[in-house]
């Protein structure tokens, strides 16, 4: 399950939980969340990896690119020295040898440039997906946290029905508290 799906299963899960009467708060099926938060769990190392990927590719692509203009740079001194015997040779040889020198570096610029934006979009989006499932779960466990305290003013048992599974409330509540410690 990726990101994008485990969003989109976390909101059908809200917009189709049942409420809980005289609140704003709803019942979600505790086993339906874990089974999303899972998905979520095995779905981020994947991106993480693929982001990891992206930038190991743009730095290969980056040393490529030196590595070629540095190839570029020395062809053209070699070329130079080489053309040094005549004064017109020489002339023309180091106009060429900067120009080449010029060319390399404006096609290694470039080629950074283009390696920096494709890895910088491919972040991006990863950071808007990372944004989008915090969210997710911010809302989920303040809904949650808004019913917990819903019930705890009304003092009113639920029914049998309409009780979560046992350990709902607990483990948040153990999570608080420990935290709190």
């Amino acid at each position: 399950m990726d990101v994008d799906d485990a969003i989109g299963e976390l909101e059908r899960l809200l917009s189709t939980s049942r409420p809980v009467p005289l609140s704003s708060s709803i019942m979600v099926n505790r086993a339906d969340v874990e089974a999303v938060l899972e998905g979520l769990r095995q779905g981020l190392p994947e991106e993480l990896r693929q982001a990891r990927w992206i930038i190991k590719e743009r730095d290969d692509l980056v040393e490529q690119a030196r590595s070629e203009a540095q190839q570029i740079v020395d062809d053209a001194r070699e070329e130079r020295d080489r053309m040094l015997s005549e004064t017109e040779v020489v002339k023309a040889a180091n106009r060429e040898a900067e120009r080449i020198v010029a060319d390399a570096r404006e096609e290694a610029k470039v080629l950074r440039l283009e390696a920096e934006d494709y890895v910088d979009s491919k972040l991006a989006n990863f950071e808007i997906a990372l944004h989008k499932t915090l969210k997710s779960v911010e809302k989920g466990r303040e809904r949650l946290r808004g019913r917990l305290a819903s019930d705890e003013l009304t003092g009113e048992p639920e029914s049998r029905d309409d009780q979560p599974q046992a350990g709902v409330y607990d483990h948040q509540l153990g999570e608080d508290s420990e935290s709190q410690g």
